[in-house]
């Protein structure tokens, strides 16, 4: 199980990496003509610079403090941000009608609780 929880933690770490990147190298108008970006046509330049950053901390969140051992507990408080920045994008995406894009990010929902559920649960870190 701790595997799975590593494993987890990891693709949303990925995840989180990637679209801060995105977001902080693609200009507005590229991320809100790209496939599923536009909702970042209703959030200011500075709002995507700023997900961004909370995405790269959620990143470094889910993945350092249990490599270097460091306070890891912020594992598991990682994971409920994530599942928490998650849950914001499918209220976005309700409500701009897109559907079908809401299945993805309920699926990244459903995995950080599964990381925040493990790693404050049954299989949290020593230390």
């Amino acid at each position: 199980m701790s595997l799975a929880l590593w494993i987890v933690a990891g693709v949303l770490a990925g995840v989180f990496l990637v679209a801060a990147v995105n977001k902080l190298v693609i200009p507005k108008e590229k991320l809100v003509t790209a496939p599923g970006g536009g909702w970042a046509g209703d959030f200011s330049p500075r709002a995507l610079k700023a997900i961004a950053v909370v995405e790269l901390l959620g990143a470094a969140g889910l993945i350092l403090p249990a490599v270097t051992g460091i306070a890891p507990v912020l594992v598991p408080l990682a994971a409920t941000g994530a599942a928490l920045l998650f849950a914001g994008a499918v209220i976005v995406r309700w409500r701009r009608g897109e559907r079908l894009t809401i299945v993805i990010d309920l699926v990244y929902l459903t995995l950080a609780v599964f990381v925040a559920w493990g790693r404050f649960g049954p299989h949290p870190f020593p230390g």
